[in-house]
């Protein structure tokens, strides 16, 4: 039974994508939006289980990815995609391209199958990430329409502007696919030795989210890259491997 438990959460994951998708596509964005924080828990604790119960199987590895390209592939494409619709400034532009550029949303989408391909694919990854792994895209992306929603910092004019939401969305493709190492939040066991970072980053995170609720999220993914790139130069150096192996 205890292989399946693995499995069953990875399902967790798949099922609120589905969820989110017809609640964005319904317009509301906020409860899409949460339903993405739930199968990101659902896809952080599936692996986790799955090492620790040592079940680990090809199977359960395609179907986090199937899952994955849904919550965290087509999710933040359809987010993007409704938050270019909403955008005051599309109202101006005339012609064709008010119709057709909520559609280069759909950038997100296709970049994190091509990220999602290369990882299942890249023997490099087996401990680590090279690119931005999907969730921490979603996440993003998922945080637009809450700091919308409380917009305690008076945000709504900025975030709405339709280049700057194609600007993240280029710029969110691109660091899918970038050889950039970075550190994977894989727990084989809880002691601080192995795992020095992944407690500071998590520590760092949760106070950002404390201290600013939804705009903390973009800033800790931010951190997240920030925090890999110590690893690349001792690495370098000779000092000490990088997380990210020999990448």
């Amino acid at each position: 039974m205890k292989r399946h438990l693995p499995n069953a959460l990875t399902c967790l994951n798949l099922l609120c994508g589905c969820l989110a998708l017809t609640f964005i596509f319904g317009g509301d964005l906020v409860t899409g939006a949460y339903l993405v924080g739930i199968a990101a828990v659902a896809d952080f604790f599936d692996g986790l289980l799955a090492r620790a119960l040592r079940v680990s199987s090809p199977i359960g590895k395609d179907l986090d990815s199937l899952a994955d390209m849904v919550s965290f592939g087509v999710v933040p494409g359809a987010i993007m995609f409704q938050l270019l619709e909403r955008a005051p400034e599309l109202k101006i532009i005339e012609g064709y391209q008010q119709l057709l550029l909520p559609f280069l949303a759909f950038l997100i989408t296709i970049f994190s199958a091509l990220r999602l391909a290369k990882f299942n694919n890249d023997t490099r990854q087996t401990t680590s990430f090279i690119g931005l792994p999907t969730p921490a895209c979603t996440l993003v992306v998922a945080s637009l329409p809450l700091i919308l929603a409380h917009d305690t910092f008076s945000l709504a004019g900025i975030i709405l502007n339709p280049w700057l939401l194609l600007g993240i969305s280029v710029l969110l493709s691109g660091l899918l696919v970038a050889e950039l190492p970075l550190f994977a939040m894989k727990f084989k066991n809880f002691r601080w030795l192995g795992n020095r970072r992944r407690f500071i980053f998590m520590a760092l995170a949760l106070g950002l989210v404390g201290w600013l609720r939804a705009a903390g999220v973009p800033v800790a993914v931010l951190l997240y890259v920030l925090l890999s790139v110590p690893g690349r130069v001792r690495s370098r150096d000779g000092i000490e491997p990088s997380p990210a192996g020999p990448q």
